[in-house]
């Protein structure tokens, strides 16, 4: 019966909507001590709810992996790890489930052991309701025939007790209980009835005041002045919400507790739609809570999908998004870690590059599937299709990547560590927030993102990387079967 809730749950819920847009699965590449690790954490859907959590080890030397959540931030009194479920044909994988119990930032705990010692590694996992979970119409129809049988039982135990409860062995009612039986039968249905709409009503209130609390997308507000000078503001509807209706604000939501992510407050990215070609990965500064401003680039005239990438003081990431419709701009040179390009023309192996370079999407043959993990693997590569030298690290990442289907209806922000947002990682693991300070060595020429679509359709993949001082971008076509 659990089971089948589970499925209910997952099939007749939209997706929600937190720290990308409509892309709510958590993909991680990390290190639990000796072992690597690619984690696929599918968040609840409500909260309460159940986190489903796929682990898959790259080696074969792990026996055991336990699993428990925690709170990102404030006292945790954990519960006893749960032992992920190694999977019968592929000793590699290992599943398990976590209740998370309240909305907010949360992490979850990984312990890995096995030949090689025990390691651990923590996940972040945002979680918050987007939507309140309705009953089946089925389900609904089974529980009013039960309520109604349950009704009646009712009654008649009371109309019984009225009538024989008094009785001899043998004796037989007289017309006084009898009639003494049909009146507490009635006193018995109008207490019971108005129980019932009491009860209801209730319920009705403590569903709407929760639906209250659900989280709503933000709306990034954004005007252009003075020729090419974008103004944006951040929208806070959640806390609003739960202000208006007297329940304790949450801190998760804030405005004024932005920490930066690889050195910026915000990642702002603009995409022209339909045709795709003109998309930008620009970093506004902050003028006051919630306001940013930035020049911008040369861009062409066109209508653009706008997504802002902030992360909160407790490692809540959020993405807030809008549109706007944007003249011919002739604007500054791109500049720091700017970069974007105006004809970025698709491919689905071969991306061209600047000075006869390209990247090349290294894809098999098997078609794309909706809800599966993968490795996106590409390569960069010289006019002869030597490896790129002079590679460098773009905002201490070998590379960042933006998965973007063609409705604009997806949005995802990728590393080559997931999709976790990096100042929630470096949180979970107990380091600061700024990932600038944690530079590696300079990356070679093959870069890969773990990442799974969310549904099918037609997407654009845009991938930067650094080279020789400059910022290149990849862009590739993937069908999603």
């Amino acid at each position: 019966m659990r089971k089948l809730f589970l499925v209910v749950i997952t099939f007749l819920l939209p997706l929600p909507v937190v720290a990308h847009v409509n892309s709510p699965d958590v993909y991680f590449d990390g290190a639990a001590g000796p072992y690597r690790l690619l984690v696929t954490i599918q968040p609840p859907a409500v909260i309460p709810g159940v986190a489903e959590i796929q682990i898959r080890s790259a080696d074969r030397d792990v026996d055991q992996i336990r699993i428990v959540p925690l709170k990102m931030i404030g006292a945790n009194l954990p519960p006893t790890p749960d032992v992920a479920e190694r999977s019968a044909t592929d000793p590699q994988l290992f599943r398990g489930k976590l209740w998370i119990m309240a909305r907010g930032s949360w992490k979850v705990q990984i312990v890995a052991g096995g030949a090689k010692g025990t390691g651990e590694m923590f996940v972040p996992l945002p979680a918050a309701s987007t939507y309140s979970a309705k009953m089946h119409a089925g389900l609904g129809g089974l529980l009013a025939i039960l309520g109604i049988l349950l009704v009646a039982g009712i009654v008649g135990i009371v109309g019984a007790a009225a009538r024989e409860a008094g009785l001899r062995a043998g004796q037989s009612r007289d017309k006084a209980r009898q009639k003494r039986g049909h009146v507490r039968e009635a006193i018995a249905t109008v207490i019971v009835v108005v129980l019932l709409f009491g009860g209801e009503r209730w319920w009705r209130a403590e569903a709407a005041d929760n639906s209250r609390l659900n989280y709503k997308v933000p709306q990034l507000q954004a005007e252009l002045q003075a020729g090419n000078v974008l103004r944006l503001s951040l929208e806070n509807p959640n806390i609003v919400e739960i202000d208006r209706y007297g329940v304790k604000p949450s801190d998760e939501f804030l405005i004024n507790d932005l920490v930066p992510d690889h050195g910026h407050l915000m990642h702002f990215f603009l995409v022209r739609m339909p045709d795709m070609k003109s998309f930008w990965h620009l970093h506004p500064q902050q003028t006051a809570d919630g306001q940013f401003a930035m020049d911008l680039p040369s861009i062409p005239a066109g209508h653009y999908q706008m997504c802002a990438d902030i992360v909160h003081h407790t490692g809540f990431p959020e993405t807030e998004v809008g549109a706007i419709d944007l003249p011919s701009i002739s604007g500054q040179t791109l500049a720091g870690d700017d970069a974007g390009g105006a004809d970025l023309a698709p491919s689905e192996t071969v991306s061209k590059l600047s000075d006869g370079y390209r990247m090349v999407w290294q894809r098999d043959t098997a078609p794309l599937h909706a809800n599966e993990p993968l490795w996106f693997r590409f390569r960069i590569e010289d006019g002869g299709g030597k490896p790129a030298t002079g590679m460098e690290n773009y905002m201490g990442m070998a590379a960042h990547a933006a998965f973007i289907s063609t409705d604009g209806k997806v949005f995802a922000h990728v590393h080559p560590a997931g999709s976790v947002a990096m100042a929630a990682e470096m949180l979970a693991a107990g380091s600061a927030h700024d990932m600038m300070a944690m530079q590696s060595a300079a990356p070679g020429a093959e870069i890969s993102f773990p990442y799974g679509f969310p549904r099918t359709g037609d997407y654009r993949i845009f991938v930067q990387v650094k080279r020789a001082g400059h910022v290149e971008t990849g862009a590739f076509l993937a069908h999603v079967n």
